[in-house]
């Protein structure tokens, strides 16, 4: 029979869990996000105490649940920041707006504002930054800043970055379909041909959606 010390030496001797090797955890966002596995996501968020990991999980998890447990206890700011972290926190505060108590509104759009500003300061290039900056002047009222002409110009410049740099956690794919999205907001004569030739290149599940019944 084992003895009570040897089981405890025993459970002491155990290697810990392993941590999600943050790049794969950073690329695997994309992947799950674009075929909606939710609980592949959660896991994920569950199991990495990498700030960017976690924000990119919120992120990506939020609209594909409209759980707003995933927007509670969101820092107003951030100690050494990226880019990139500061832009989806903006994000995520921005989701908070749409969300949130009508008397919250401008307090929380002060904030996901003052964080993209501060973003676009580290890096206007950072792919992030165009994604998140361009759907919030997509979907902000005009009378509020909106500008769909704004936003297609980030989207547009988000296709490019993303052909000069590889960053697995935003596809190409994902920056065609805003583009097409804002070309159909402002019924372009090219947005159905880019739809067309979207579906014909076999996107990923939610993407698919999106172009087949887009909101």
């Amino acid at each position: 029979m084992i003895s009570l010390f040897a089981l405890i030496l025993a459970l002491f001797m155990q290697p810990p869990p392993p941590v999600p090797d943050r790049a794969a955890a950073v690329d695997s966002t994309q992947v799950y996000y674009a075929t909606q596995n939710v609980e592949a996501l959660q896991k994920l968020l569950a199991a990495s105490d990498d700030r960017t990991v976690q924000l990119l999980c919120r992120y990506r998890l939020y609209p594909l649940t409209e759980d707003d447990h995933y927007l509670h206890d969101l820092p107003t700011e951030l100690a050494h920041p990226t880019a990139r972290d500061l832009a989806l926190l903006s994000g995520l505060w921005g989701y908070r707006v749409m969300t949130g108590s009508v008397l919250n509104v401008p307090q929380n759009g002060l904030r996901a504002s003052k964080l993209m500003d501060e973003a676009k300061t580290l890096d206007p290039d950072e792919p992030f930054v165009l994604l998140i900056e361009g759907q919030s002047l997509l979907f902000r009222p005009a009378i509020f800043g909106g500008d769909k002409r704004a936003a297609l110009l980030r989207f547009q410049r988000l296709q490019t970055i993303l052909k000069e740099v590889s960053d697995n956690s935003i596809s190409e794919m994902e920056a065609n379909l805003w583009v097409w999205y804002t070309l159909k907001k402002l019924k372009a004569e090219e947005a159905p041909a880019m739809r067309s030739h979207l579906l014909a290149s076999d996107p990923p599940p939610l993407y698919r959606a999106f172009l087949l019944d887009p909101p």
